[in-house]
């Protein structure tokens, strides 16, 4: 179970993955050890699951960001399977879940251009044996960026 000095710490944490032992015991109130010790527990207790680097997308050329739709004509678990074993290749594809209701999968999706997205849609998405039906909405603006977790 998480303590509130845990939650502090993985509020901290996600705010600055770079904290240092010491700036982490200055905020908490700890000594360096102490804060870098629960660091190492919360790590290794697998809440921590890793560190990363946040990038700004348009600067790395990665102009259009779309939710994509995926509604699967097919329901066996080899078709689920080989579905999900493409999209898990696919870069442009950053995050994927599985739905209740009309969809079976949303997907996250950040190209280059409308070109690559019409792309990844036509010639990868729709051409797969299991996918019935793709509906994409491209994103105008982000107008909350994706938040640390609660805690």
């Amino acid at each position: 179970m998480l303590d509130e000095m845990d939650k502090r710490l993985l509020a901290a944490l996600q705010k600055n993955a770079h904290l240092t032992a010491q700036e982490l015991g200055d905020i908490l109130n700890l000594s360096p050890s102490q804060a870098g010790r629960r660091r190492q527990r919360l790590e290794c207790d697998g809440y921590i699951q890793s560190y990363t680097a946040r990038l700004d997308p348009a600067r790395v050329g990665l102009d259009v960001q779309a939710f994509v739709q995926v509604t699967l004509a097919l329901h066996s678990p080899e078709h689920g399977q080989g579905f999900v074993s493409m999209i898990s290749t696919r870069p442009e594809i950053i995050s994927a879940w599985t739905l209740t209701g009309d969809a079976d999968y949303l997907l996250r999706v950040f190209c280059e251009d409308l070109s690559a997205l019409n792309t990844l849609i036509h010639d990868v998405l729709l051409p797969h044996p299991a996918v019935a039906r793709v509906q994409s909405q491209i994103v105008m603006d982000q107008c909350k960026r994706d938040a640390p977790l609660p805690t």
